[in-house]
């Protein structure tokens, strides 16, 4: 063993913040199959939808 001590930050400091969100339990049936058929996990999955349509907004 190295004797280097293990650097953990604190969580939140990593750029991401934990939130609480409502969602019908269609939608959350639906996130569920998608992240089992595509390999990620829900909060992966969630993330990305997420990125994607902020990125793709239109406001008219």
């Amino acid at each position: 063993m190295s004797g280097e001590p293990l650097k953990i930050k604190k969580r939140g400091e990593d750029g991401t913040k934990v939130i609480t969100v409502r969602l019908r339990e269609e939608t959350l049936n639906a996130l569920d199959k998608a992240a089992a058929e595509s390999n990620h996990s829900r909060n992966e999955l969630i993330n990305l939808i997420l990125k994607h349509g902020v990125e793709n907004l239109e406001i008219v």
